[in-house]
Protein backbone atom coordinates (compact mmCIF):
# COMPACT_ATOMS: atom_id res chain seq x y z
CA UNK A 1 0.00 0.00 0.00
CA UNK A 2 2.89 2.53 0.51
CA UNK A 3 4.01 1.85 -3.35
CA UNK A 4 0.87 2.48 -4.29
CA UNK A 5 0.78 5.36 -2.31
CA UNK A 6 3.55 6.78 -3.57
CA UNK A 7 2.60 5.94 -7.19
CA UNK A 8 0.21 8.86 -7.02
CA UNK A 9 2.99 11.54 -6.37
CA UNK A 10 5.19 10.00 -9.49
CA UNK A 11 3.21 11.38 -11.58
CA UNK A 12 3.59 14.90 -10.28
CA UNK A 13 7.54 13.62 -10.15
CA UNK A 14 7.11 12.76 -13.93
CA UNK A 15 6.06 15.92 -14.78
CA UNK A 16 8.09 18.34 -12.57
CA UNK A 17 11.37 16.03 -13.46
CA UNK A 18 12.17 17.49 -16.89
CA UNK A 19 12.59 20.48 -15.93
CA UNK A 20 14.52 19.96 -12.84
CA UNK A 21 16.80 17.56 -14.83
CA UNK A 22 17.06 20.35 -18.13
CA UNK A 23 18.11 23.36 -15.94
CA UNK A 24 21.08 21.17 -14.14
CA UNK A 25 22.86 20.30 -17.69
CA UNK A 26 21.98 23.76 -19.30
CA UNK A 27 23.86 26.67 -19.08
CA UNK A 28 20.68 28.82 -19.95
CA UNK A 29 17.10 28.43 -18.40
CA UNK A 30 14.65 25.93 -20.47
CA UNK A 31 13.07 27.58 -23.28
CA UNK A 32 10.38 24.40 -23.61
CA UNK A 33 7.75 24.74 -21.03
CA UNK A 34 7.25 21.00 -21.98
CA UNK A 35 10.71 20.24 -21.05
CA UNK A 36 12.38 18.56 -24.02
CA UNK A 37 15.21 20.13 -24.03
CA UNK A 38 16.83 16.94 -23.02
CA UNK A 39 16.26 13.21 -23.78
CA UNK A 40 15.31 12.61 -19.92
CA UNK A 41 12.87 15.43 -19.80
CA UNK A 42 10.60 13.55 -23.10
CA UNK A 43 10.37 10.62 -22.02
CA UNK A 44 9.40 12.18 -18.19
CA UNK A 45 7.25 14.85 -19.86
CA UNK A 46 5.70 11.62 -22.51
CA UNK A 47 4.59 9.44 -19.73
CA UNK A 48 3.06 11.86 -17.46
CA UNK A 49 0.80 13.00 -20.58
CA UNK A 50 -0.20 9.00 -21.54
CA UNK A 51 -0.78 8.59 -17.30
CA UNK A 52 -3.08 11.74 -17.64
CA UNK A 53 -4.38 10.87 -21.09
CA UNK A 54 -3.50 14.72 -21.93
CA UNK A 55 -3.48 13.37 -25.76
CA UNK A 56 -2.75 17.15 -26.67
CA UNK A 57 0.58 17.58 -24.78
CA UNK A 58 1.34 14.31 -25.48
CA UNK A 59 1.57 15.05 -29.09
CA UNK A 60 4.05 18.12 -28.17
CA UNK A 61 6.49 14.64 -27.61
CA UNK A 62 6.06 13.54 -31.27
CA UNK A 63 8.09 14.35 -34.38
CA UNK A 64 5.03 12.82 -36.11
CA UNK A 65 1.85 15.26 -36.94
CA UNK A 66 -1.18 12.91 -37.27
CA UNK A 67 -3.64 11.88 -34.90
CA UNK A 68 -2.09 12.64 -31.82
CA UNK A 69 -4.04 10.18 -29.75
CA UNK A 70 -3.75 7.32 -31.60
CA UNK A 71 0.03 8.23 -32.32
CA UNK A 72 0.04 8.44 -28.31
CA UNK A 73 -2.36 4.77 -27.69
CA UNK A 74 -0.51 2.81 -30.44
CA UNK A 75 3.20 3.62 -28.53
CA UNK A 76 1.14 2.97 -25.35
CA UNK A 77 -0.22 0.04 -26.55
CA UNK A 78 3.12 -1.44 -27.78
CA UNK A 79 5.05 -0.66 -24.77
CA UNK A 80 2.42 -2.00 -22.48
CA UNK A 81 2.61 -5.87 -23.96
CA UNK A 82 6.45 -5.93 -25.07
CA UNK A 83 8.31 -2.59 -24.97
CA UNK A 84 10.50 -1.42 -22.20
CA UNK A 85 12.36 2.45 -21.37
CA UNK A 86 16.05 2.13 -20.18
CA UNK A 87 15.67 3.67 -16.65
CA UNK A 88 15.55 6.95 -15.54
CA UNK A 89 19.42 7.56 -14.09
CA UNK A 90 20.15 6.24 -17.42
CA UNK A 91 18.65 8.51 -19.59
CA UNK A 92 20.88 11.12 -20.22
CA UNK A 93 19.91 14.88 -19.08
CA UNK A 94 22.02 16.91 -21.54
CA UNK A 95 20.54 19.58 -24.10
CA UNK A 96 23.22 17.38 -26.65
CA UNK A 97 22.00 13.95 -25.60
CA UNK A 98 24.93 11.13 -25.38
CA UNK A 99 27.19 11.78 -27.86
CA UNK A 100 29.41 8.67 -27.27
CA UNK A 101 26.35 6.08 -28.16
CA UNK A 102 27.40 5.95 -31.99
CA UNK A 103 24.34 6.94 -32.88
CA UNK A 104 24.64 10.49 -34.02
CA UNK A 105 24.55 14.56 -32.54
CA UNK A 106 20.50 14.28 -32.99
CA UNK A 107 20.00 10.92 -32.36
CA UNK A 108 19.36 9.04 -29.25
CA UNK A 109 18.04 5.72 -28.01
CA UNK A 110 16.09 5.52 -25.19
CA UNK A 111 14.23 2.01 -24.95
CA UNK A 112 13.20 -0.96 -27.43
CA UNK A 113 9.44 -1.43 -28.52
CA UNK A 114 10.30 -5.44 -29.01
CA UNK A 115 11.70 -7.91 -26.12
CA UNK A 116 14.49 -8.71 -28.17
CA UNK A 117 15.81 -5.26 -28.59
CA UNK A 118 15.76 -5.28 -32.40
CA UNK A 119 13.34 -2.15 -32.55
CA UNK A 120 14.59 0.36 -30.70
CA UNK A 121 12.80 3.81 -29.33
CA UNK A 122 14.73 6.70 -30.48
CA UNK A 123 14.51 10.54 -29.96
CA UNK A 124 15.46 12.93 -32.57
CA UNK A 125 16.58 16.53 -32.17
CA UNK A 126 14.72 19.55 -33.87
CA UNK A 127 14.20 22.81 -34.30
CA UNK A 128 10.75 24.19 -33.48
CA UNK A 129 9.39 27.66 -33.96
CA UNK A 130 8.71 28.49 -30.63
CA UNK A 131 10.72 25.89 -28.27
CA UNK A 132 14.72 25.83 -30.43
CA UNK A 133 15.40 22.69 -30.72
CA UNK A 134 14.22 19.90 -28.61
CA UNK A 135 13.96 16.32 -28.26
CA UNK A 136 10.77 14.38 -29.73
CA UNK A 137 9.71 10.78 -30.37
CA UNK A 138 11.36 9.73 -34.36
CA UNK A 139 8.47 9.42 -37.00
CA UNK A 140 10.49 6.09 -37.80
CA UNK A 141 9.63 5.06 -34.00
CA UNK A 142 5.97 6.26 -34.88
CA UNK A 143 5.74 4.11 -37.68
CA UNK A 144 7.14 1.36 -35.82
CA UNK A 145 4.78 1.28 -33.48
CA UNK A 146 1.69 1.57 -35.46
CA UNK A 147 2.99 -2.01 -37.80
CA UNK A 148 3.30 -3.61 -34.12
CA UNK A 149 0.35 -2.36 -32.56
CA UNK A 150 -1.46 -3.63 -35.55
CA UNK A 151 -0.18 -6.86 -36.14
CA UNK A 152 -0.80 -7.40 -31.93
CA UNK A 153 -3.88 -6.38 -31.63
CA UNK A 154 -5.62 -8.84 -29.63
CA UNK A 155 -9.04 -6.34 -29.48
CA UNK A 156 -9.19 -6.40 -25.79
CA UNK A 157 -12.18 -4.02 -25.12
CA UNK A 158 -13.67 -2.61 -21.69
CA UNK A 159 -12.06 0.36 -19.43
CA UNK A 160 -10.08 -1.36 -16.02
CA UNK A 161 -10.35 0.50 -13.32
CA UNK A 162 -7.20 2.73 -13.12
CA UNK A 163 -4.84 3.96 -10.48
CA UNK A 164 -1.84 6.45 -11.31
CA UNK A 165 -2.72 6.24 -15.15
CA UNK A 166 -2.65 2.20 -14.99
CA UNK A 167 -4.44 -0.58 -14.78
CA UNK A 168 -4.76 -1.96 -10.77
CA UNK A 169 -4.15 -5.32 -12.45
CA UNK A 170 -0.73 -4.35 -13.65
CA UNK A 171 -0.06 -2.57 -9.80
CA UNK A 172 -1.17 -6.01 -8.44
CA UNK A 173 1.10 -7.98 -10.78
CA UNK A 174 4.16 -5.98 -10.50
CA UNK A 175 3.89 -5.34 -6.51
CA UNK A 176 3.50 -9.37 -6.16
CA UNK A 177 6.10 -10.28 -8.08
CA UNK A 178 8.08 -7.51 -5.97
CA UNK A 179 7.03 -9.17 -2.91
CA UNK A 180 7.74 -12.91 -4.38
CA UNK A 181 11.30 -11.91 -5.31
CA UNK A 182 11.91 -9.93 -1.68
CA UNK A 183 10.76 -12.59 0.14
CA UNK A 184 12.60 -15.40 -1.91
CA UNK A 185 15.61 -13.29 -1.12
CA UNK A 186 15.56 -13.14 2.26
CA UNK A 187 14.99 -16.97 2.81
CA UNK A 188 17.66 -18.15 0.82
CA UNK A 189 19.90 -15.71 2.79
CA UNK A 190 18.85 -16.93 6.19
CA UNK A 191 19.10 -20.10 4.93
CA UNK A 192 22.38 -19.95 3.74
CA UNK A 193 23.51 -18.14 7.18
CA UNK A 194 21.39 -20.89 8.99
CA UNK A 195 24.04 -23.82 7.30
CA UNK A 196 26.82 -21.89 7.98
CA UNK A 197 26.01 -21.89 11.94
CA UNK A 198 25.51 -25.43 11.46
CA UNK A 199 28.81 -26.36 9.89
CA UNK A 200 31.17 -23.75 10.90
CA UNK A 201 32.85 -24.89 14.31
CA UNK A 202 32.47 -21.30 16.79
CA UNK A 203 30.83 -19.52 14.00
CA UNK A 204 31.01 -16.23 16.24
CA UNK A 205 34.97 -15.70 16.00
CA UNK A 206 34.85 -16.69 12.31
CA UNK A 207 35.79 -14.37 9.73
CA UNK A 208 33.56 -16.18 6.82
CA UNK A 209 30.72 -16.16 9.06
CA UNK A 210 30.86 -12.71 10.33
CA UNK A 211 31.85 -11.17 6.91
CA UNK A 212 28.32 -13.04 5.37
CA UNK A 213 26.72 -12.36 8.32
CA UNK A 214 26.95 -8.45 7.52
CA UNK A 215 26.94 -8.72 3.98
CA UNK A 216 24.00 -11.23 3.24
CA UNK A 217 21.49 -8.59 4.15
CA UNK A 218 22.49 -5.85 1.66
CA UNK A 219 23.48 -8.25 -0.87
CA UNK A 220 20.05 -10.01 -0.75
CA UNK A 221 18.29 -6.56 -1.20
CA UNK A 222 20.03 -5.52 -3.68
CA UNK A 223 19.99 -8.70 -5.66
CA UNK A 224 16.35 -8.98 -5.41
CA UNK A 225 15.94 -5.39 -6.66
CA UNK A 226 17.99 -6.32 -9.50
CA UNK A 227 16.24 -9.71 -10.38
CA UNK A 228 13.05 -7.61 -9.89
CA UNK A 229 14.00 -5.10 -12.38
CA UNK A 230 15.28 -7.42 -15.49
CA UNK A 231 12.10 -9.79 -14.99
CA UNK A 232 9.57 -6.64 -14.33
CA UNK A 233 11.02 -5.24 -17.70
CA UNK A 234 9.28 -8.04 -19.74
CA UNK A 235 6.18 -8.27 -18.44
CA UNK A 236 2.95 -7.62 -20.23
CA UNK A 237 1.97 -4.79 -18.01
CA UNK A 238 1.29 -0.80 -18.29
CA UNK A 239 4.61 0.87 -19.01
CA UNK A 240 3.68 3.85 -16.49
CA UNK A 241 3.41 1.37 -13.75
CA UNK A 242 6.91 -0.11 -14.69
CA UNK A 243 8.18 2.80 -15.40
CA UNK A 244 7.07 4.72 -12.17
CA UNK A 245 7.67 1.60 -9.59
CA UNK A 246 11.48 0.64 -11.31
CA UNK A 247 12.29 4.52 -11.07
CA UNK A 248 11.48 4.40 -7.32
CA UNK A 249 12.87 0.61 -6.69
CA UNK A 250 16.20 2.11 -8.21
CA UNK A 251 16.30 3.50 -4.96
CA UNK A 252 16.17 0.64 -3.00
CA UNK A 253 19.17 -0.63 -4.94
CA UNK A 254 20.90 2.38 -4.24
CA UNK A 255 19.67 1.98 -0.20
CA UNK A 256 21.45 -1.51 -0.93
CA UNK A 257 24.71 -0.77 -2.10
CA UNK A 258 25.00 2.25 0.67
CA UNK A 259 23.88 -0.54 3.31
CA UNK A 260 26.83 -3.04 2.20
CA UNK A 261 29.67 -0.78 2.03
CA UNK A 262 28.38 0.28 5.44
CA UNK A 263 28.43 -3.12 6.97
CA UNK A 264 31.89 -4.11 4.95
CA UNK A 265 33.32 -0.65 6.13
CA UNK A 266 32.03 -1.83 10.63
CA UNK A 267 33.47 -5.74 9.64
CA UNK A 268 36.63 -4.47 8.50
CA UNK A 269 36.99 -1.94 10.69
CA UNK A 270 36.27 -4.48 14.05
CA UNK A 271 38.39 -7.10 12.35
CA UNK A 272 41.27 -4.47 12.29
CA UNK A 273 40.92 -3.21 15.77
CA UNK A 274 40.72 -6.76 17.46
CA UNK A 275 44.00 -7.87 15.12
CA UNK A 276 45.85 -4.33 16.71
CA UNK A 277 44.28 -4.54 19.93
CA UNK A 278 46.50 -8.15 20.54
CA UNK A 279 48.83 -6.30 18.86
CA UNK A 280 48.97 -3.81 21.51
CA UNK A 281 48.87 -0.84 19.06
CA UNK A 282 46.20 1.18 20.76
CA UNK A 283 47.10 4.50 18.28
CA UNK A 284 46.08 2.81 15.77
CA UNK A 285 42.59 1.77 16.80
CA UNK A 286 41.91 5.18 17.12
CA UNK A 287 42.73 6.49 13.93
CA UNK A 288 40.65 3.05 12.18
CA UNK A 289 37.70 4.66 14.16
CA UNK A 290 38.10 7.93 12.52
CA UNK A 291 38.58 6.52 8.95
CA UNK A 292 35.58 4.61 9.66
CA UNK A 293 33.56 7.42 10.36
CA UNK A 294 34.79 9.19 7.25
CA UNK A 295 34.71 6.58 5.18
CA UNK A 296 30.94 6.15 6.11
CA UNK A 297 30.08 10.12 6.36
CA UNK A 298 31.24 9.93 2.33
CA UNK A 299 28.96 7.32 1.62
CA UNK A 300 25.87 8.70 2.91
CA UNK A 301 26.83 11.71 0.71
CA UNK A 302 26.84 9.67 -1.96
CA UNK A 303 24.03 7.63 -1.14
CA UNK A 304 21.77 11.04 -0.61
CA UNK A 305 22.99 12.80 -3.87
CA UNK A 306 22.36 9.45 -6.08
CA UNK A 307 18.43 9.27 -4.28
CA UNK A 308 18.18 12.67 -4.82
CA UNK A 309 19.04 12.01 -9.06
CA UNK A 310 16.40 9.28 -8.91
CA UNK A 311 13.78 11.55 -8.15
CA UNK A 312 14.89 14.12 -10.65
CA UNK A 313 16.01 16.47 -7.86
CA UNK A 314 18.83 18.62 -9.11
CA UNK A 315 21.82 18.52 -6.69
CA UNK A 316 24.52 20.76 -8.69
CA UNK A 317 23.82 23.92 -6.94
CA UNK A 318 23.62 21.68 -3.07
CA UNK A 319 26.94 19.92 -3.93
CA UNK A 320 28.49 23.61 -5.25
CA UNK A 321 27.58 25.08 -1.99
CA UNK A 322 28.87 21.87 -0.10
CA UNK A 323 32.44 22.08 -1.74
CA UNK A 324 32.65 26.09 -0.95
CA UNK A 325 31.41 25.27 2.40
CA UNK A 326 34.14 22.51 2.69
CA UNK A 327 37.27 24.92 1.54
CA UNK A 328 35.76 27.72 4.15
CA UNK A 329 36.02 24.92 6.82
CA UNK A 330 39.40 23.22 5.82
CA UNK A 331 40.43 27.14 5.85
CA UNK A 332 39.35 27.52 9.52
CA UNK A 333 40.55 24.32 10.79
CA UNK A 334 43.64 23.89 8.73
CA UNK A 335 45.64 23.46 12.03
CA UNK A 336 42.82 20.12 12.91
CA UNK A 337 43.11 19.01 9.37
CA UNK A 338 47.06 18.99 9.29
CA UNK A 339 46.83 17.36 12.86
CA UNK A 340 44.31 14.69 11.69
CA UNK A 341 46.75 14.01 8.87
CA UNK A 342 49.47 13.85 10.50
CA UNK A 343 48.25 11.14 12.88
CA UNK A 344 47.14 8.81 9.85
CA UNK A 345 50.58 9.68 8.74
CA UNK A 346 51.91 8.17 11.42
CA UNK A 347 49.92 5.22 11.47
CA UNK A 348 50.38 4.59 7.99
CA UNK A 349 54.22 5.38 7.87
CA UNK A 350 54.88 3.70 11.04
CA UNK A 351 58.26 5.84 12.33
CA UNK A 352 56.97 4.76 16.13
CA UNK A 353 55.00 2.47 17.85
CA UNK A 354 53.88 2.56 21.89
CA UNK A 355 56.76 1.59 23.61
CA UNK A 356 58.97 2.59 21.18
CA UNK A 357 62.38 4.64 22.64
CA UNK A 358 62.97 7.26 20.46
CA UNK A 359 64.40 10.93 19.86
CA UNK A 360 62.16 13.02 18.18
CA UNK A 361 63.67 16.45 17.82
CA UNK A 362 65.69 17.37 20.85
CA UNK A 363 63.06 15.18 22.86
CA UNK A 364 64.14 11.57 24.40
CA UNK A 365 61.85 8.98 25.66
CA UNK A 366 59.36 6.47 25.18
CA UNK A 367 56.21 6.88 23.74
CA UNK A 368 53.33 6.68 25.63
CA UNK A 369 50.36 6.96 23.25
CA UNK A 370 49.51 8.36 19.98
CA UNK A 371 46.44 9.95 19.44
CA UNK A 372 43.84 11.61 17.46
CA UNK A 373 45.65 15.02 17.45
CA UNK A 374 48.95 14.53 19.61
CA UNK A 375 51.17 12.06 20.67
CA UNK A 376 52.72 11.79 24.07
CA UNK A 377 56.49 10.98 25.20
CA UNK A 378 57.80 10.10 28.55
CA UNK A 379 61.10 11.47 28.97
CA UNK A 380 64.13 10.02 31.27
CA UNK A 381 63.28 13.17 33.81
CA UNK A 382 59.36 11.38 34.32
CA UNK A 383 57.94 14.36 32.35
CA UNK A 384 55.48 13.81 29.90
CA UNK A 385 55.94 16.25 26.36
CA UNK A 386 52.80 16.49 24.04
CA UNK A 387 53.56 17.00 20.85
CA UNK A 388 50.64 17.77 18.05
CA UNK A 389 51.13 15.21 15.40
CA UNK A 390 51.12 17.57 12.45
CA UNK A 391 54.27 18.77 14.00
CA UNK A 392 55.63 15.04 14.68
CA UNK A 393 54.96 14.04 12.10
CA UNK A 394 57.32 16.65 10.57
CA UNK A 395 60.25 16.24 12.66
CA UNK A 396 63.21 14.08 12.23
CA UNK A 397 62.20 10.60 14.26
CA UNK A 398 65.29 8.62 15.53
CA UNK A 399 63.43 5.10 16.80
CA UNK A 400 66.10 3.08 18.89
CA UNK A 401 63.80 0.30 19.56
CA UNK A 402 63.77 -0.47 15.83
CA UNK A 403 67.14 -1.70 16.29
CA UNK A 404 68.23 -4.79 14.29
CA UNK A 405 71.65 -5.20 16.53
CA UNK A 406 73.43 -2.98 18.80
CA UNK A 407 76.89 -1.64 18.41
CA UNK A 408 79.46 -3.00 20.56
CA UNK A 409 82.73 -0.66 20.00
CA UNK A 410 84.80 -0.52 22.76
CA UNK A 411 88.99 0.93 23.20
CA UNK A 412 91.26 -1.22 25.01
CA UNK A 413 94.10 1.17 26.26
CA UNK A 414 97.34 -0.63 26.94
CA UNK A 415 100.70 0.95 28.47
CA UNK A 416 103.38 1.66 26.11
CA UNK A 417 106.09 -0.57 27.55
CA UNK A 418 104.22 -4.00 26.12
CA UNK A 419 106.01 -5.98 23.74
CA UNK A 420 105.32 -6.39 20.22
CA UNK A 421 104.58 -10.31 19.99
CA UNK A 422 102.74 -9.81 23.29
CA UNK A 423 100.32 -7.31 21.64
CA UNK A 424 99.95 -9.27 18.77
CA UNK A 425 98.47 -12.33 20.98
CA UNK A 426 96.35 -9.86 22.68
CA UNK A 427 94.69 -9.02 18.80
CA UNK A 428 94.29 -12.59 18.48
CA UNK A 429 92.75 -13.50 21.91
CA UNK A 430 90.22 -10.58 21.60
CA UNK A 431 89.59 -11.52 18.16
CA UNK A 432 88.93 -15.68 19.86
CA UNK A 433 86.63 -13.72 22.45
CA UNK A 434 84.24 -12.11 19.25
CA UNK A 435 84.32 -15.57 17.54
CA UNK A 436 83.34 -17.53 20.18
CA UNK A 437 80.02 -15.73 21.31
CA UNK A 438 77.20 -16.42 19.93
CA UNK A 439 76.02 -13.15 19.97
CA UNK A 440 78.06 -11.33 17.86
CA UNK A 441 77.18 -10.80 14.21
CA UNK A 442 79.92 -12.76 11.92
CA UNK A 443 81.34 -11.93 9.68
CA UNK A 444 82.85 -8.27 10.02
CA UNK A 445 83.67 -8.86 13.54
CA UNK A 446 87.44 -7.61 14.31
CA UNK A 447 89.69 -6.21 16.62
CA UNK A 448 92.45 -4.34 15.34
CA UNK A 449 95.50 -1.80 16.66
CA UNK A 450 94.03 1.43 16.11
CA UNK A 451 96.42 3.98 17.39
CA UNK A 452 99.80 4.69 19.36
CA UNK A 453 99.26 7.98 20.66
CA UNK A 454 101.12 9.83 24.04
CA UNK A 455 99.60 7.86 27.01
CA UNK A 456 98.51 4.55 25.42
CA UNK A 457 98.66 1.84 22.61
CA UNK A 458 94.75 1.44 21.79
CA UNK A 459 93.05 -1.23 20.09
CA UNK A 460 89.69 -0.95 18.52
CA UNK A 461 87.15 -3.81 18.48
CA UNK A 462 84.68 -3.26 16.05
CA UNK A 463 81.28 -5.36 15.93
CA UNK A 464 77.24 -5.87 16.38
CA UNK A 465 75.23 -7.61 18.94
CA UNK A 466 72.45 -9.52 17.93
CA UNK A 467 69.65 -8.97 20.76
CA UNK A 468 66.16 -8.76 21.04
CA UNK A 469 65.89 -5.54 22.97
CA UNK A 470 68.43 -2.52 24.52
CA UNK A 471 68.33 -4.89 27.85
CA UNK A 472 69.05 -8.10 26.85
CA UNK A 473 72.41 -6.39 24.58
CA UNK A 474 73.41 -4.74 28.32
CA UNK A 475 74.14 -7.88 29.34
CA UNK A 476 76.21 -9.42 26.51
CA UNK A 477 77.95 -6.22 26.55
CA UNK A 478 78.81 -6.69 29.76
CA UNK A 479 79.79 -10.96 29.18
CA UNK A 480 81.89 -9.49 26.54
CA UNK A 481 83.81 -6.65 29.28
CA UNK A 482 84.05 -9.32 31.78
CA UNK A 483 85.66 -12.24 29.22
CA UNK A 484 88.36 -9.59 27.86
CA UNK A 485 89.39 -8.53 30.95
CA UNK A 486 89.55 -11.64 32.36
CA UNK A 487 91.60 -12.55 29.35
CA UNK A 488 94.06 -9.43 29.49
CA UNK A 489 94.32 -10.27 33.45
CA UNK A 490 95.37 -13.83 32.94
CA UNK A 491 98.19 -12.48 30.55
CA UNK A 492 99.20 -9.97 32.52
CA UNK A 493 98.60 -7.41 29.66
CA UNK A 494 98.95 -3.73 31.47
CA UNK A 495 95.97 -1.38 30.91
CA UNK A 496 97.11 2.17 30.35
CA UNK A 497 95.21 4.30 32.74
CA UNK A 498 95.16 8.33 32.52
CA UNK A 499 98.62 9.06 34.15
CA UNK A 500 101.58 11.70 33.25
CA UNK A 501 105.39 10.73 34.14
CA UNK A 502 107.40 13.94 35.37
CA UNK A 503 111.27 13.34 35.68
CA UNK A 504 113.08 15.50 37.93
CA UNK A 505 116.57 16.32 38.15
CA UNK A 506 118.75 16.96 41.46
CA UNK A 507 121.27 18.93 41.31
CA UNK A 508 123.74 19.27 44.32
CA UNK A 509 125.44 23.03 44.62
CA UNK A 510 128.04 22.33 46.83
CA UNK A 511 130.03 20.13 44.34
CA UNK A 512 129.90 20.26 40.26
CA UNK A 513 131.58 16.65 39.68
CA UNK A 514 128.82 14.72 41.72
CA UNK A 515 126.00 13.70 38.48
CA UNK A 516 122.47 14.74 39.27
CA UNK A 517 120.27 12.24 40.57
CA UNK A 518 117.03 12.11 38.31
CA UNK A 519 114.11 10.46 39.83
CA UNK A 520 110.52 10.04 38.63
CA UNK A 521 107.41 10.81 39.58
CA UNK A 522 104.21 9.65 38.52
CA UNK A 523 101.06 11.32 38.69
Amino acid sequence: MVLLAGAVPGRAQLQAAPKAGASASSTKPPTDIYGRDTPRGTVSGLLSAMAERDYSRAGRYFEAKADVRRLTEELQSVLDRSGAIDPFVSLSNDPQGNLEDGLGANIERVGSLSRTGDVPILLTRGGTATAGNVWRVALKTSIAARRLHEHRNTGKGGQPIEIGGAAVGDWSTLLGLASLVFLGFYVVSAGILFVMRRTIHDHERSRTYRVAQAAMPPVSLFGATLLFQLWAGSLPVSIIARQILLRYLGVFAWIALAWFFARMIDAVAQLSINRLKGLERRQAVSVISLVRRAAKLVLLFIAVVAVLDTFGIDVTTGVAALGIGGIALALGAQKTVENLVGSVTLIADKPVQVGDFCKVGDVVGTVEDVGIRSTRIRTLERTVVTIPNGDFSARQIENFARRDSFLFNPIIRLEHGIRSDKLLATLHMMTEILEANEHIIKPGARARLKDINLSSVDIEIFSYIKAEDFDESLIIRQDLLLKIHASLEKAKVPIAYATQTVHLKHVDTDSDDVPAEVSPIIT
